[in-house]
């Protein structure tokens, strides 16, 4: 059993400094503690659950990966133009250890902002990993370095608590998102529609991390289609690792202690990115025995990306991570094989009994993102 006293610091900076040299940025690190802590009382400590998968993490809600800087780093050095004069709200992070918030404030005059607001979501269940045993939510502003140091230090962030419990979809936090310009943040995978839902409603810019299966969800996909919504840059390797009280038990290698490895996950966004715009160079020639058709759908089968032919004009599969070359201009997203029941490419059905999957020779497949060229 671990008890703690009352406490009711605001908050604590530690400051170290690094450069970047691919960036060429000088970094502050900061590690913020305090955040208003009320009381800490008859926290437990338990080992880590034993299956930690992302889809059991998901099924059991438990979604508390945290993002590593230089992954923050590495994405938002593409955007840089977009943050000037900007506000920019992290609304699924606690302030006190998230990366996304740290980032911020630590290049506030450098990238040029405006205000930085982060919430801190009122703890549910004392043993998870975000900590946050407040008792009560809060949310932080800052709005600039006033003595000079150019670094975030404690009398220049303001906190304030919150009524509720943070939760993103409450009435206040919608007010806080209505005050801001860009959202950046690590969402809940298991409230990624919903998350994703909200910022369309409030017409919000958007950097957020999730999964690529999210790419076919009915209620993404069609928002790629409408050019809505695109893939930024990427994770290394296509996987990130995050901080986490979830054993890694990945099949994978470049395990990283005390994190756990995510294949798959990725970037999403509605800000205008170079990669967007840049044409994909084909060069292979169309055959039917490299080529097959589908069985149950009026397409052919397309394995790579880089194989995409360039002479063949009709509906062609290719895999999600396509959508990491995609340029609008170049090409029309048709619809998903994942969602192939929906009726929405019933001219492209065949007679088969299978339409959750492209099936080629009586053999199923990964889903597809089914695509032609643009004239």
């Amino acid at each position: 059993m671990l008890r703690m006293p009352r406490c009711v610091g605001i908050l604590v900076c530690y400051h170290g400094i690094s450069y970047n040299r691919r960036t060429r940025t000088r970094f502050v690190h900061t590690f913020f503690v305090g955040c208003r802590i009320e009381r800490i009382a008859g926290a437990q400590h338990h080992t880590p659950m034993a299956n930690t998968t992302l889809t059991a993490a998901r099924a059991a809600k438990k979604d508390e990966f945290y993002t590593q800087l230089s992954d923050i780093e590495r994405e938002l050095v593409h955007y840089k133009e977009h943050f000037r004069g900007k506000t920019v709200l992290c609304n699924c992070d606690d302030p006190r250890v998230s990366n996304f918030f740290k980032y911020f404030t630590l290049n506030f005059e450098h990238l040029g902002l405006r205000r930085v607001i982060a919430t801190c979501y009122k703890s549910q269940d004392v043993d998870l990993f975000s900590m946050n045993t407040s008792e009560r939510a809060v949310y932080q502003i800052y709005e600039g370095d006033r003595d000079g140091n150019r670094m975030p230090d404690a009398d220049e962030i303001e906190v304030r608590p919150l009524q509720g419990d943070g939760d993103f979809r409450s009435a206040e936090c919608i007010e806080l998102l209505k005050q801001a310009d860009i959202v950046v943040t690590n969402p809940p995978f298991s409230l990624f529609r919903e998350y994703v839902a909200q910022l369309i409603k409030y017409d919000k810019k958007f950097v957020i991390v999730g999964h690529q299966n999210a790419i076919t969800y009915k209620e993404i996909f069609p928002l790629l289609k409408e050019n809505k919504l695109w893939l930024g840059y990427g994770f290394k390797g296509g996987a990130g690792h995050f901080y986490s009280k979830y054993e890694d038990v990945a099949t994978a290698g470049d395990h990283r202690e005390g994190m756990i490895r995510v294949s798959g996950v990725t970037w999403f966004t509605n800000l205008d990115i170079a990669k967007k715009h840049e044409e994909l160079i084909l060069y292979k020639h169309y055959t039917p025995e490299e080529y097959p058709h589908y069985d149950n759908y009026d397409a052919i089968n397309v394995n790579k990306t880089s194989d995409i032919p360039c002479d063949y004009d009709g509906v062609m599969g290719v895999p999600i991570t396509f959508l990491y070359k995609y340029n609008p201009e170049q090409f029309e997203l048709v619809w998903t094989t994942d969602r192939g029941g929906d009726g929405m490419i019933e001219y492209l059905k065949k007679e088969h009994t299978r339409f959750d999957a492209p099936v080629v020779n009586g053999q199923g497949m990964y889903k597809r993102i089914l695509i032609r060229k643009k004239q």
